[in-house]
Order: structure tokens, then C-alpha cells, then sequence
């Protein structure tokens, strides 16, 4: 696909469009960009991508159309684009619909526009602004393996992404990936704060903590070792690391990470109905 249009100018579009130009998968003349905030445009338009506040234009430009609002505005945006194009309008049956509002279902999209409307639905991480995101995508009946592929494509260019079967998983795609980072922000927090009540200066207990975060990323991908048997390494019998992990088995932390997950994924299902 030749041209690809970007509904919403935020900071994920931002991200992507940023990893499409440098990874080469598209030229900046072949993006479009619509969003209501002139500053979003301008601040996209230095890339030399084109920039407008109508979305419609961005559509009748583009072969495929990524929708990156929020969802309290996607109903608005699917109204724009339908009040434009007649429902059996062959032309617009021809664009692929990608969309990363979170919750909004492919029906619900693929209902705005027809029956025959190819759509991806995908949910996306913030990391992928810095080059680091996990994607998940599910295509509806009517998108192609082509689609999924292209919509693959968009997402590896800033990260990594995995395409599913079942639209479901998504919920728990949310609850892991999706607000997974904050987790580990939280982790990184707690681990620092803990360093500091022990007498570590405060900028240095952060800095060891995201530096002992990063290795030990590192040591997992690098070999074939389970998280078991790498706990097992470093947990001597009887030493400190031993009485660590024994502290968090007290606090239950196994518990209390499966019911952050748990939550999430039931709050993603939520606001699925309710959107």
C-alpha cells in the first residue's frame, strides 16, 4: 500500500510515523496526518508528512487509515468518515481500517462502514515511543493475510508485534502488555525506595535499579534458561537473594501480580461494553 493516513496525531501516531520514516517502510510524502491540535501538526509536518484537521480528506487520500484517537472520540471519527462515504461505497471497501482505540471492537468499526470492510484491531504499548513497543493485532473476517502482514509491518518498526487468532486475547494482551509498563515503573520505584530506606542515595538507588533491570532482561534474552532455573543461579542456599525471594513468597507477590493482570484484563472487557 502506497499511501497510508493516520487519524489522531498523538503521541503514539508520533512514534509510528517516526519508526515508518526511519525504518524506510514509508516515504514522508506517502503519510497523512489529520488531528484538531494545530501544534500536533506542525510538530508532524517537519517530518514532511502532510497535516490536516479533516479527517475525511485523510481518507479519500489514503489506501490505508490508522486510527489512533481515544475512544470517547472514536464515534465521532467513524461518524465523520461514514457521513463521507455512502455504506456501499465500493472505493471505501477498497481502504484497509486499522485502529489502536483501545476497547472498540472490530464489529463496532467494521459496523460504521459495512458489511466487507477490512479491520485490523491492535493493541499497542507505550514503549513503542522510544522504539521498544509490544503490539498484538487481530484481523477481521473480511482483512487478508496481506492486511495482517502489512499491518505487522507497522508496528515491528517500532518494536515487536504478534498477530492472534481471537479478539478476546486482546483484553488480556491489555492486562499484560498493554499496562504492563507501569508495572514494571512500579517495580523500578519500590526496588529504589527500598535501596534508599537501607542508606543508598536516593539518584543512585535509581540508577542501579533500572541497571539491574536492563541486565537481567539481558541475561533472559541471551539463553535458553527458564525464569526458574535463572532464579536458582542466583538464589545460593541460605544466601541473601534466598531471603529475598522467601520474603516475597510471604507477601504473596506471585498472588498480587496475577490480580494487577486479572484487573486489568476485567477493565479492558469493561470498557469494551462500554464503549
Amino acid at each position: 500500500m502506497r499511501k497510508l493516513g493516520f487519524l489522531g496525531g498523538g503521541n503514539m501516531a508520533e512514534a509510528l510515523l517516526h519508526g515508518l520514516i526511519v525504518h524506510k517502510v514509508f516515504k514522508p510524502g506517502d503519510l497523512a496526518a489529520s488531528d484538531i491540535d494545530p501544534t500536533r501538526r506542525r510538530k508532524l509536518a517537519r517530518r514532511g508528512i502532510k497535516t490536516t484537521a479533516d479527517n475525511v480528506e485523510v481518507v479519500r487520500e489514503s489506501q490505508a487509515i490508522l486510527i489512533a484517537v481515544k475512544p470517547q472520540h472514536i464515534d465521532e471519527v467513524l461518524r465523520d468518515i461514514s457521513n463521507a462515504f455512502d455504506r456501499r461505497n465500493a472505493d471505501l471497501k477498497k481502504r484497509l481500517i486499522i485502529s489502536i482505540a483501545a476497547g472498540v471492537t472490530i464489529d463496532r468499526i467494521a459496523g460504521a462502514f459495512g458489511k466487507g470492510v477490512r479491520v485490523i484491531r491492535v493493541m499497542p504499548n507505550a514503549p513503542a515511543m522510544v522504539g521498544r513497543g509490544m503490539a498484538a493485532l487481530v484481523k477481521s473476517k473480511a482483512a487478508s493475510k496481506a492486511d495482517e502482514a502489512f499491518a505487522l509491518k507497522i508496528f515491528q518498526s517500532v518494536g515487536d508485534a504478534v498477530a492472534l487468532k481471537d479478539e478476546s486475547m486482546l483484553d488480556a494482551v491489555t492486562g499484560l502488555s498493554g499496562s504492563g509498563p507501569a508495572y514494571v515503573y512500579l517495580f523500578v520505584k519500590a526496588l529504589a525506595d527500598a535501596a534508599t530506606n537501607e542508606g543508598i542515595p536516593p539518584e543512585l538507588a535509581l540508577r542501579m535499579a533500572l541497571k539491574t533491570i536492563e541486565g537481567a532482561e539481558q541475561v533472559m534474552r541471551s539463553g535458553d534458561k527458564t525464569p526458574d532455573e535463572l532464579i536458582r543461579i542466583v538464589a545460593s542456599p541460605g544466601g541473601t537473594t534466598e531471603a529475598a525471594l522467601r520474603q516475597f513468597a510471604t507477601a504473596g507477590f506471585s498472588d498480587i501480580v496475577a490480580g494487577a493482570v486479572h484487573a486489568a484484563t476485567r477493565r479492558s472487557r469493561e470498557l469494551g461494553k462500554q464503549y
